[in-house]
């Protein structure tokens, strides 16, 4: 379902109402998200608001594309937000540092913080919009100014979601508006928590050993030709598990885990005030995410529930971070499971083997109340079988 929500009908661009940030689209399209972002630096009205953090989340986004791009890191961690986007070859790239995933997550929190500080701003009587053609929206990539089409949005976007728009169709156009505002700082407090995570683990450390131990065997019988096509074929892959595994068996910061929960529980916060604006709206123009009484301008079906059934979702998630339910594990009884708040305020190393066999999850194992799977499995229903794709998009 989700699949095909961008391939589906575009929207005509239509003029923006009196009160809402006017050209934005038009000049982003034109100059780029870092001089609109220039350009909207003191941004006073609630409208302007609304563009100002809607565009530091782009630039948030583009930037670490750049960061990537510079240091030919096309090939990472594929199941990371903004490690997951696809990247340009770079034929003369800077050299890796292993201290570039920490400073690209730690900046991305920097970045979701700025992007964030605008839209707290905006309440709720506040009458906020931004008229946004998808089709304007581009990452400078490779920092030249010039903007080519492996740089659309759609492209970077569409790729990793597996979203299209048919050939010569227009991009969808969508008024962003008050309600979107809390949708939006609802996804920054979820960047955040993902990059909170990341520094908790602070692979800086594990990248170095990976890649001073793979120059090290790369030494041993130098001349001799490989064995075999294994390196060639496997090697980046394996290097990145390693990475990760490695990384993953560090004790983690409990500070960045207890800050990636604070950022969740703020997250589920936002999200409920975005359905109760939303809620409240009596309009029916070019809609992001829709009431009952609306069309969303993306062209897919949104069921009347849909509201309902993904608040009843983060209902599910907020419970598990406050540890008011618990994680059913396979080897515990039915009136026991694992606290996730616990795991999270103090956390333990990951290791694989012995979170499976579950000895080093022991510590957090508890009676209570396990989290059922129902809410889930209506989103799953509702969504057509999409239903990570759908709470992407839902957020």
């Amino acid at each position: 379902m989700l699949r095909s929500f961008l391939a589906a009908l575009a929207l005509t661009a239509t003029a923006a109402t009196a009160q809402d940030a006017p050209g934005i689209s038009a000049r982003i399209g034109e100059t780029g998200l870092a001089a609109t972002a220039d350009h909207l630096r003191d941004a006073a009205t609630p409208s302007d608001r609304l563009a100002l953090g809607g565009v530091l989340f782009l630039r948030a986004i583009e930037t670490s594309l750049q960061t990537r791009w510079r240091h030919g890191m096309a090939r990472t961690g594929g199941f990371l937000p903004v490690l997951r986007l696809p990247v340009p070859p770079n034929r003369q790239p800077e050299p890796f540092r292993p201290d570039l995933v920490n400073g690209l997550f730690q900046a991305l929190v920097e970045d979701m913080t700025a992007a964030r500080a605008p839209l707290e701003l905006i309440g709720d009587d506040d009458a906020a919009g931004v008229v946004l053609s998808l089709g304007d929206i581009w990452f400078d990539i490779d920092m030249d100014g010039r903007r080519t089409p492996e740089e659309d949005l759609m492209r970077v976007v569409g790729t990793t979601l597996r979203l299209r728009t048919p050939p010569g169709a227009a991009a969808p156009t969508i008024r962003f508006d008050t309600a979107d505002a809390a949708w939006l700082a609802a996804y920054t407090h979820l960047l955040s928590a993902v990059g909170d995570l990341v520094l908790a683990f602070d692979p800086a450390p594990q990248i170095a050993r990976v890649l001073a131990a793979g120059e090290a065997m790369d030494a041993i019988g130098q001349g001799t030709g490989y064995a075999n096509a294994y390196k060639m074929t496997m090697g980046t892959e394996i290097d990145i598990a390693a990475m990760i595994l490695f990384s993953l068996h560090q004790q983690p910061d409990s500070a960045h885990t207890r800050s990636a929960r604070a950022h969740l529980l703020q997250m589920v916060a936002q999200n409920r005030l975005f359905w109760d604006r939303v809620a409240r709206e009596t309009d029916n123009f070019a809609e992001w995410i829709p009431n009952p009484r609306q069309v969303s301008a993306l062209g897919m079906p949104v069921p009347p529930e849909t509201g309902e059934v993904w608040q009843a979702v983060l209902s599910d998630a907020e419970d598990l971070l406050e540890g008011r339910k618990l994680i059913p594990f396979w080897r515990l009884q039915k009136g026991a499971g694992i606290n996730l708040r616990r795991l999270l305020e103090d956390p333990v190393p990951v290791d694989p083997a012995e979170w499976i066999h579950g000895a080093g999850l022991l510590p957090y194992m508890e009676s209570g109340t396990r989290i059922g799977s129902q809410n889930w499995w209506r989103l799953q229903e509702l969504a057509r079988g999409d239903a990570a794709l759908f709470a992407v998009w839902l957020n």
